[in-house]
């Protein structure tokens, strides 16, 4: 990751080069996951220059880009089936509407209850998935649609069943283009790095960019050779009818489907979705920020809401933000949200001029791209780390791993939630109260906080007291205890002298809790 730029010419320069690099991250994903939605590709392509830019300035975060995200797919897929493509539109506006409603209500703090074992596990898993399913479409492989986080595939494979699969699907050509598009990178990176060349310029050439020129270079020699690469393994950008215009590609969202109940139900599920996804990318993306930046919730919320308002107004996509396009923006060296808006308007410009050029990039030269990436999300040092930090960090942040790569992106990420949820109330328990036995003498030290939840422990350490014991129950620093403990507490001081045990309860004027509060 670049160092932060001293000055605005610097900090400008990359903002360029990030948003150039954004771009060419972002290019397949609009397009793959618009075609997985059963949706128009120009569809995709809307969303993701909405997300850009209409995202990028509304929005309060410096790292984070949004865009059409692969975890609607299903939703999106079913709702344009279902609804129809136009009054899909005005579910997406509807959705837009609720989000910026939900940051007036201020929502966004749910943001900030994910634990960072959670989302260390989220980011490595889009790695592994990544890596993964960029394997395919690096060997001239791609049934599956770019931009596929799910385990199971819409061509009726799942992840790790498709590496198999495409064995019998390779193209010598699309391999060729892999492998000079990665020393395309590698070379340019390190001479960049050595040399020091170039550095004075205003904008240099990132490696990103050097891989799609040799990509695309190598695929137009090889193209009159029997190593050509298929049509299919091309980007397929719409191209603009002369005579009808932009207007001929535009879908209008429909007003009709305001009188729909199914319209405002799916309206309500892409609001609560996207939501989540959103925050919980600029969660992640503010944790790797080294400047250390926080994002407004609330107001990013509200951005999200109003690109979902534009985009399906325009015939978009739903948007969110999205962590392969963020973490990508971050890795190139970002220092502002104008990255985001600058690979917005690199993205319109594609569309609307380039598109002829732009579809001469083999998508083998974009997975290159991609596996670096999703390499650089998963690093082998993150999880010697997590290791290092205990069964307790560990566990949740494996866990989040392995449900992400079986489920999806959001389920896995929200079953990995729960698992940190569990060890961080394991935890509390645990620290409830502490315990020290000596012989027959047992001193109890409340801390805190004691809940019903301990009670069950509570009665079992009673319960192994041996005749004759003393026990010391030392509540001058609680300061909550759940009535079923206090009860607990009263029954066991009322019969202990049945079996011959002396309780002594400590008591002090500045305890939290009346039972514990002594005068002074």
């Amino acid at each position: 990751m670049a160092s932060s730029p001293t000055t605005p010419q610097q900090s400008l320069s990359a903002d360029v080069r990030s948003g150039l690099v954004v771009f060419l991250v972002a290019l397949p994903l609009c397009l793959g996951i618009a075609s997985a939605s059963e949706a128009p590709a120009f569809a995709g392509l809307v969303a993701g220059i909405v997300g850009g830019v209409v995202v990028g300035l509304a929005s309060g975060s410096s790292l984070s880009v949004a865009g059409p995200a692969a975890g609607l797919t299903v939703i999106v897929l079913e709702g344009i089936l279902s609804l129809g493509f136009s009054a899909f539109l005005t579910a997406t506006m509807i959705a837009g509407a609720m989000q910026i409603g939900m940051g007036a209500l201020r929502l966004g703090v749910l943001a900030h209850f994910v634990p960072n074992a959670v989302i260390r596990g989220m980011l490595a898993a889009i790695g592994l998935i990544l890596v993964l399913k960029q394997i395919p479409h690096a060997v001239g492989y791609d049934a599956d649609y770019e931009g596929d986080f799910g385990f199971d595939q819409f061509d009726g494979q799942n992840t790790f069943s498709e590496l198999l699969n495409a064995l019998d699907y390779v193209q010598p050509g699309a391999i060729i283009v892999t492998v000079l598009g990665a020393l395309a990178f590698l070379l340019w990176r390190d001479y960049r790095s050595k040399s020091g060349r170039g550095i004075n310029l205003p904008v240099y050439a990132p490696p990103h960019l050097m891989v799609v020129i040799v990509g695309a270079l190598a695929a137009i020699v090889l193209a009159d050779t029997s190593l050509a690469i298929g049509t299919e393994h091309f980007v397929e950008i719409p191209l603009i009818d002369e005579e009808t215009g932009l207007l001929g590609l535009w879908e209008r969202p429909s007003l009709d489907a305001l009188a729909i109940p199914e319209v405002w139900t799916v309206g309500l599920v892409i609001a609560a979705v996207a939501s989540i996804e959103s925050l919980l990318c600029v969660e992640a993306t503010d944790r790797l920020d080294p400047q250390h930046r926080i994002t407004p919730a609330d107001r990013e919320l509200k951005a999200q809401g109003l690109g979902n308002l534009v985009s399906g107004f325009l015939g978009g996509l739903p948007v969110t933000a999205v962590i392969v396009r963020s973490y990508a923006n971050l890795q190139a060296g970002a220092t502002s949200r104008w990255s985001a808006v600058i690979h917005g308007v690199i993205l319109a410009i594609a569309t609307l001029t380039l598109a002829t050029m732009i579809n001469q990039i083999p998508l083998a030269a974009l997975a290159v791209i991609l596996l670096v990436v999703g390499g650089k999300l998963t690093p082998p040092r993150l999880y010697r780390e997590m290791w290092a930090k205990g069964v307790n960090q560990f566990t949740p942040f494996i866990a989040t791993i392995i449900l992400i790569l079986v489920t999806d992106l959001l389920r896995g990420t929200l079953l990995g939630l729960a698992v940190g949820v569990l060890f961080v109330i394991r935890d509390n328990f645990r620290a409830a109260f502490v315990v020290t036995t000596d012989g027959p003498n047992v001193y109890i030290r409340f801390t805190a906080n004691v809940s019903f939840l301990n009670k069950a422990r509570l009665k079992h350490v009673f319960e192994e007291v041996p005749r004759g014991g003393h026990v010391i129950i030392d509540g001058s620093q609680a300061r909550y205890v759940d009535n079923d403990i206090i009860d607990t507490l009263t029954d066991f001081e009322s019969l202990a002298a049945n079996r011959d045990i002396k309780v002594e309860i400590k008591r002090s004027p500045s305890a939290g809790h009346d039972f514990f509060r002594s005068a002074l």
